[in-house]
């Protein structure tokens, strides 16, 4: 039997949290400033909101990206909440 070489072992980049959010819209918000500016992020626990009776009201919601695109990330929000507050 021929079998292919397996292809090779790429590793997921590890992610750090960017933004804690304290509601689902401004998580998305976060995010897309994010993407605008060019940085991969994603929102995690967007589906545990649903649980919120039976789970810790905060920290729940992270707008998370690649570690090595954590510093800009985090230049990106602190730009977007300086606007945010006028």
């Amino acid at each position: 039997m021929i079998t292919s070489p397996a292809p090779p072992y790429t590793a997921n980049p590890p992610i750090k949290v960017a933004y804690d959010a304290s509601s689902n819209i401004e998580a998305h918000l976060v995010m897309h400033q994010l993407q605008q500016a060019g940085i991969e992020a994603r929102i995690e626990g967007e589906y545990l909101q649903g649980g919120v009776g039976e789970l810790a009201a905060a920290g729940n919601l992270r707008v998370m990206v690649d570690e090595e695109d954590l510093e800009e990330a985090k230049l990106v929000v602190a730009e977007w909440e300086a606007i945010d507050t006028g």
